[in-house]
């Protein structure tokens, strides 16, 4: 039983990590309704699984997992929850700010970068931290991944069901929205190429190559990954209107332009030879931290949900600085043996 379940560790560790990043430090899902943590483990946390499993497995590197969280991030948006489709919850559909040919767009490109990195990106790095040694190895059996599969498949029909059919008419009195079929066929065609993308691309490890000097502190690493990760929380307030008078396609070039600004900067951060394990940690931590952060400001709270979040956040911190000294200890000992 032991041996099982060192074995499972890492594959469950991440089926947990991927929804409570995502979700439950951020304030999206508040202790009075942690229940829905259940269909979030078979979404995101088995989606989150997957991908791993599928670029470990294809050696398809962090383009690769990029390109199947954009896809991941695509189907909740269109196909699973639609909220990227739907009229946003709490808004004013007749002032609908960024919508147009039935998408809301800024909306959209705030849940894409959000899903893609605090969903599968930053959950998958923190899990490979934690089981340092099999951070390149499969978690799954065939049979593993044939029930995530499963367990996946079933998790998008209860999300759908549960949000578009029950949440949207009796909890937020925003209607049932049915999408257009044509946008509903086009998504699948996006959802599509972007998994193809990810195998037919060339992985990172192709042409990447590595270069010489110091990479960045790791305090410093932390430090800007949180003030590249704090702002994009931004794109929600502005989807709701928060500058109507500011052009929707502004915040959308300005969103674009600060994605590819941060993906050139880790890009360039780790290919230094000199990138270890606990700057991963702190990339990872300054991302976490600015979710948390961010996360505050999606009131108004309940004393008992704020009170949850407080205490989460504070107990993820401390266990990000538990992982930071097992990992100094490890270089210590590695440089000393």
């Amino acid at each position: 039983m032991r041996w099982r379940w060192q074995r499972a560790a890492p594959a469950v560790t991440l089926l947990l990590l991927a929804p409570v990043v995502s979700e439950v430090l951020f304030g999206a899902t508040r202790l009075s309704y942690l229940f829905v943590l259940v269909p979030q483990i078979m979404v995101w946390g088995c989606g989150a699984l997957l991908i791993r499993e599928t670029v470990r497995r294809w050696r398809r590197g962090w383009l690769g997992m990029i390109l199947l969280g954009l896809a991941l991030a695509a189907a909740e948006e269109f196909l699973i929850q639609q909220t990227s489709l739907a009229p946003l919850v709490g808004g004013n559909p007749a002032q609908a700010y960024g919508r147009a040919l039935g998408v809301n767009w800024v909306w959209l490109l705030a849940m894409l970068g959000y899903e893609t990195v605090w969903v599968v990106l930053i959950p998958v790095q923190l899990a490979e931290l934690i089981f340092w040694p099999r951070r390149d190895e499969p978690w799954l059996s065939k049979r593993g991944l044939l029930f995530t599969g499963i367990t996946f498949g079933i998790g998008c029909v209860v999300a759908w069901y549960a949000w578009t059919q029950r949440a949207r008419p009796l909890v937020f009195h925003a209607g049932i929205y049915q999408p257009p079929w044509s946008h509903i066929l086009i998504a699948l065609g996006v959802v599509l190429a972007l998994v193809l993308a990810a195998f037919i691309l060339p992985a990172p490890w192709q042409w990447r190559r590595e270069r010489a000097g110091p990479a960045p502190a790791p305090q410093t690493v932390a430090i800007l990954a949180f003030m590249l990760a704090l702002p994009w929380f931004a794109l929600i307030h502005i989807a709701y209107g928060a500058f109507p008078g500011v052009p929707p396609w502004v915040p959308m070039a300005a969103g674009v332009s600060w994605a590819a600004l941060a993906l050139l900067a880790v890009a360039r951060w780790s290919s230094r030879r000199a990138w270890e394990p606990g700057h991963r940690l702190a990339l990872v931590s300054g991302g976490m931290v600015a979710s948390m952060a961010a996360g505050f400001g999606q009131g108004p709270w309940r004393s008992l949900d704020l009170d949850g979040k407080v205490v989460f956040n504070a107990l993820a911190v401390l266990m990000l600085a538990v992982l930071a000294g097992k990992l100094v200890r490890n270089s210590i000992e590695q440089r000393d043996g």
